[in-house]
């Protein structure tokens, strides 16, 4: 077991980075889950929103500790270019145990303004390896903790919970926690706010739309939270970052459960819409759409025409060590191509000298792949 440790000297740009930078994570979301969405608000696969985006790729996963990555590892990769162990965040394990610097806090330490919004709760594992650092992702006191006194981001919009409205406040925060008080924000003026969305997750955009459950009216969509957080955060004029993430499409994987799992999809989809409408023609930005692994073990059958549920087969409850697609546009997003590995976003991210791809697994997450890919012979 080993973490991968660039040992030569800082990489000099080699490429004008982008001022402002959008990394939206479909968690949970792999290829199939992408072909469904389309085949069902379109009826035909290829159709959603960022598919049409020039530049792609396929993004392999795996951690240092297994072929099977969980969402801590895997972001923490995205965030940071290193491998750790499952459930880590931010930190090296294996390594020192020190922190390790996220892309977040490198554009924050530019003077840019950050930002995480999400609809899981705030300090689940994948925002949290943007800005906290921990040993283990269960320990969202410490992770909340950080956020408030330590990375600051400017924006938290998420499901409530570990991180309080009280404490936010006490720190500096806005507090928001419904849909009205986000569109009464005076996005021109505020500086750091928590919008805190109910206690824990939020709940399932199928319940919330198909299903039409008045409680959660008074919340808002991903789409909604997202184009808020742009408007705060485009005021900067030296730039910022923005990590997106469809926390509960990886739900829906965990129970197999079809419907909940396109509709979390598709909204994933309306709020790189909405990015993309943000950024328009600007030529100073990059916009990622990517996954931190898979779940389910989808797999499309067949579609079945459009608004009518396709015809699909699941293959576990957990996550898979699939490859997850990635999808780019704007500065830089030419190097989004063929197959990547999840470390290398950083170099992506702030126009480096790209690093290899690690050509050698920990020796556990070896067997496990090698045992995945027998199985499904």
């Amino acid at each position: 077991v080993f973490l991968f440790v660039p040992t030569a000297p800082p990489t000099p740009h080699v490429l004008p980075a982008p001022t402002n930078m959008v990394f939206l994570i479909g968690d949970g979301m792999g290829f199939e889950q992408v072909k469904a969405a389309g085949l069902f608000l379109n009826g035909q696969e290829g159709t959603l929103s960022f598919e049409s985006w020039p530049h792609k790729a396929a993004v392999s996963t795996y951690s240092a500790s297994s072929s099977v990555t969980d969402s801590a590892a895997a972001a923490t990769a995205m965030a940071t270019g290193h491998k750790v162990n499952n459930g880590v965040i931010s930190q090296a394990t294996p390594g020192d145990g020190r922190p390790l610097e996220t892309i977040l806090e490198r554009f924050a330490s530019m003077g840019r303004s950050t930002g995480l919004v999400t609809t899981t709760e705030i300090t689940h594992a994948t925002p949290a390896s943007f800005a906290a650092h921990t040993v283990s992702r269960g320990k969202n006191p410490e992770i909340a903790e950080c956020y408030l006194n330590q990375t600051r981001p400017n924006v938290l919009f998420g499901g409530g919970g570990t991180l309080k409205g009280d404490a936010a406040s006490a720190a500096g925060y806005t507090v928001v926690t419904d849909r009205a008080g986000l569109e009464r924000l005076d996005t021109e003026s505020v500086t750091h706010v928590a919008g805190l969305f109910g206690e824990g997750h939020m709940p399932y955009e199928y319940d919330h739309v198909a299903k039409k459950h008045l409680e959660y009216d008074r919340l808002p969509h991903l789409s909604e939270m997202s184009r808020v957080a742009l408007r705060i955060l485009s005021r900067n004029p030296k730039g910022f970052f923005l990590m997106i993430e469809g926390g509960k499409i990886d739900h829906a994987g965990h129970g197999n459960d079809l419907e909940r799992n396109l509709y979390e999809t598709i909204e994933f989809a309306r709020a790189a819409e909405v990015v993309m409408e943000h950024v328009g023609e600007r030529r100073d930005t990059l916009v990622v759409v990517t996954a931190d692994h898979e779940t389910g073990g989808l797999k499309v059958v067949c579609g079945n025409g459009k608004g009518a549920l396709p015809t699909v087969t699941w293959s576990t409850k957990g996550h898979t060590p699939v490859h997850v697609p990635a999808y780019a546009w704007g500065v830089n997003a030419h190097r989004v191509t063929g197959i990547m590995d999840n470390t290398q976003w950083l170099q992506i991210d702030l126009g480096l000298a790209p690093l290899p791809a690690p050509t050698t697994m920990p020796a556990v997450a070896e067997r496990e792949l090698s045992a995945a890919l027998a199985a499904s012979r």
